[in-house]
């Protein structure tokens, strides 16, 4: 597989918030909400079994469906408790549609409506999924036609997953070229983040979703771990610690977090990546920003003053708003898209 040489590089972003939109938490709280992006494209729902007897789900868009097979293919990977209805996630998908490209978003076990079966959930920093579906999508030996170029986009939670997964594969990975947005890259540093605050309303609000999720599965007979104490946490560390680690095999929540934050693995990244963070997001602090020898030279980190927490709302009007992050990374991604190969 060819590697594409890149400059190891922090930039800053040329991401200007819109006019009406300025703060940082306007930017997080308006691009959240299902009316920021009003299209509701039509999906085709593919059940994937995964290796360890569980499943999850993939949606594809049904406009993808008419185009070649050997047309560029993108995964994407959502949030926290997010899914393909997230917005973010259904303007990209329509964005690589008009590139030509096919499109799907690979959900985490037990996200959005559709629920696994086995007793967990997912991580941040569970890597095995990604690997298994993109590892389905490369044709079999006897296959006579090749695939199109396949690339990926992970966003918060999702960003992680992602840039973990390149950096654990380095070079054995089907992936041309990735772009991970607003990507928690300390779990700790996010963490306290969501401690601080206006912050701690997002932690409430999520950690409300999270233990309404973890009750659909569990309950205090079924939960591998204490019911009351994972009910009475208040903040994320008490959740991940009481919950995340021990459905997951983590030591706590310290384990969890040493062995998932994705910037230990950023110098191991083979493949063209871009990372978009803002400094003002509410998730994070700035001492998320690695120095830039923790960088691959395969990796390139896009630094915006502002943008809040996947908002990058750029112009247009409440109404009819307009993005910055959509054609952002499609522009990066397309010179890998038009490889013919590798």
């Amino acid at each position: 597989m060819r590697k594409a040489a890149m400059a190891k590089m922090i930039i800053d972003s040329d991401f200007a918030p819109a006019r009406w939109l300025k703060n940082r938490h306007l930017q997080t709280v308006f691009a959240a909400l299902p009316c920021a992006w009003r299209s509701w494209p039509e999906l085709r729902r593919q059940e994937l079994g995964l290796p360890d007897g569980d499943r999850t789900a993939v949606d594809w868009l049904v406009a993808g469906d008419s185009l070649s097979p050997t047309a560029p293919l993108l995964v994407v990977l959502h949030g926290l408790e997010g899914s393909v209805d997230s917005s973010y996630a259904r303007m990209l998908l329509e964005a690589a549609h008009a590139r030509g490209w096919r499109s799907c978003v690979l959900h985490f076990r037990d996200c959005g409506d559709y629920s696994n079966v086995l007793p967990r959930r997912y991580h941040a920093g569970e890597t095995n999924d990604l690997r298994y579906f993109l590892n389905t999508l490369q044709p079999s030996p006897e296959s006579a036609e090749n695939p199109g170029p396949l690339l990926a986009v992970g966003y918060s939670l999702g960003g992680n997953v992602l840039l973990k997964y390149l950096g654990e594969s380095h070079d054995e990975t089907p992936l041309r070229a990735a772009s991970a947005i607003c990507v928690p890259l300390n779990l700790y540093e996010c963490a306290e983040a969501l401690n601080i605050g206006i912050s701690k309303i997002y932690q409430r609000y999520l950690l409300k979703r999270m233990k309404n999720s973890v009750r659909r599965k569990f309950d205090r007979h079924t939960a591998a771990f204490d019911w009351d104490d994972a009910m009475r946490a208040r903040t994320f560390a008490e959740f991940d610690d009481r919950v995340t680690a021990p459905l997951h095999g983590f030591a706590g929540m310290a384990d969890y977090y040493d062995k998932c934050s994705s910037m230990h693995f950023l110098e191991g990244i083979e493949r063209p990546t871009l990372i978009i963070n803002a400094l003002d997001d509410p998730f994070m602090t700035r001492d998320v920003i690695p120095d830039e020898d923790r960088l691959s030279e395969h990796v390139t980190l896009e630094v915006a003053p502002a943008g809040g927490h996947v908002g990058f709302v750029d112009g247009g009007t409440p109404w009819q708003p307009t993005y910055y992050l959509p054609e952002r990374i499609l522009d990066f991604l397309q010179p890998y898209a038009a490889l013919p190969g590798m």
